[in-house]
């Protein structure tokens, strides 16, 4: 018998073009049925690594139990056909399943942190490892480098990339939804309970997370509209959120325009109390974002779409008060945000201690509303000159239209159920100053403190 298949053999006439099957009608079966049992799979190990990070506690329970008994006992808790069907539905297979998504330990990174204790990355088929870093510097440096997939970045972070301010090169980034808007606020030290006047906090040292942040231009914004040059009359320094309360107590700052928890925790720490929120400077101000390179989206499209569509939907979830609490509880653990309970609470719920005596009750301290504005993207442009961070000419519409990637949020916020506006810019105010995102320069010439 020979040991070689005769090429003009009939059956080998009749089978498909990998020669395994006797027709191309049943390869084409069998691709199906393989890609349905790999993205089946992928829910399932994301499912399994989403409730077990830690790989010697999945393994030892995978040990214990067997992996189908394992898959058996969690679809009775966690909607598995559901989650498949919504993989299968995606658009195409995943061209990665294992990302690593960096963040900074703020309630700001919600969207990001939560997807991964509450199953969103699960759900669509992703196995998300999100790792935590010291500063916003870090953060830039490990995505550009390509350690992060994708990341929670400033909103003004995706520009400057893009434009190369900051950086040795510029590269191409993206900013395809915002993570939170408002929750910021300025915390003093609570020996300047006396200082609410902004015009007596000549001299004093305040701090930022990052130059290129919100966070910057709003207190840039604050000081200048009550008569300070924020470069000549007071100093600001970067310094990492994790670190400002520190800081703050040990009396190296007198105050700081911070992201949350940090304002809060300085009120729970006794150093410091609530000067004002940064949304009664700007109502639904963008604060921080969702954002990748502009290569991991156009040459990892189907990951791209699930990641951003996991990042909505936690969002959407965050958007509703009455999910708060829960996903505070989720969130204050020592491998996310390490802070108390209480704290998180405070800030997601909006009723808080401001340092003073007081109780408030502001709900809207902090929403979720993911739309990337390219209005907001053009505002930040204008600071960014204000404060001579980029230079000459700068087509406000164009880069904006590029980074802040409107259509593809728009899309997955209506399947979020997010009521779906009719463009992509809006016009607002700035502590009372309207801004047209049509004429920039004009907006930019009407400031008397700038360096522009």
């Amino acid at each position: 018998m020979s040991l070689f298949r005769n090429p003009f053999d009939a059956r080998t006439r009749l089978t498909c073009g990998c020669g395994r099957h006797a027709s191309q009608a049943e390869h084409e079966q069998a691709v199906r049925a393989q890609g349905e049992a790999l993205q089946s799979h992928a829910v399932e190990s994301a499912v399994m690594r989403a409730l077990f990070p830690e790989d010697g506690l999945r393994r030892v329970f995978l040990k214990a139990v067997g992996s189908g008994t394992a898959m058996a006992a969690i679809g009775a808790l966690f909607p598995l056909a559901a989650a498949k069907e919504a993989f299968a539905q995606s658009g195409g297979p995943l061209e990665k399943q294992k990302l690593k998504v960096g963040f900074i330990p703020i309630t700001c990174a919600t969207p990001i942190i939560m997807a991964h204790p509450m199953g969103f990355y699960a759900k669509q088929g992703l196995d998300v490892t999100v790792d935590k870093a010291a500063g916003w510097a870090l953060i830039r440096d490990k995505a550009m480098a390509g350690e992060y997939d994708a990341a929670h970045m400033l909103s003004p972070m995706p520009l400057a990339i893009t434009l190369g301010a900051g950086t040795a090169s510029a590269i191409p980034w993206t900013m395809p939804a915002v993570e939170n808007v408002n929750g910021q606020a300025i915390t003093l030290s609570i020996r300047h309970k006396d200082k609410r006047d902004p015009k007596s906090w000549k001299g004093m040292k305040f701090a930022v997370p990052f130059d290129y942040s919100m966070h910057n231009y709003l207190l840039r914004y604050y000081l200048a509209e009550h008569g300070l040059d924020p470069d000549t009359d007071v100093q600001i320094r970067a310094v990492p959120p994790p670190e400002m309360v520190a800081n703050l107590r040990a009396d190296n700052i007198d105050g700081f325009l911070a992201p949350d928890p940090v304002n809060q925790r300085a009120v729970y720490d006794g150093v410091g109390y609530i000067h004002t929120l940064s949304k009664s400077l700007w109502e639904g101000h963008p604060c921080c974002a969702f954002a990748a390179s502009k290569a991991f989206v156009t040459r990892m499209p189907n990951t791209y779409q699930a990641l951003l569509k996991a990042i909505i939907e936690a969002a959407a979830y965050a958007h509703n008060p009455s999910n708060r609490k829960e996903i505070a509880a989720a969130i204050a653990a020592p491998s996310y945000l390490n802070q108390p309970v209480t704290v998180v609470e405070q800030v997601l719920t909006g009723t808080f201690a401001d340092g003073l005596g007081n109780v408030i009750k502001e709900p809207g301290r902090i929403d979720f509303d993911p739309m990337p504005w390219q209005s907001f993207a053009i505002w930040i442009l204008t600071q960014m000159k204000r404060w001579g961070q980029i230079k000459g000419e700068v087509d406000y519409a164009k880069v904006a239209r590029e980074v802040f990637l409107a259509t593809d949020a728009l899309r997955l916020m209506k399947d979020a159920g997010y009521p779906v506006p009719a463009q992509a810019d809006k016009s607002f105010s700035v502590m009372g100053k309207p801004f047209d995102p049509g004429a920039p320069e004009k907006y930019l010439a009407s400031f008397k403190i700038r360096r522009a």
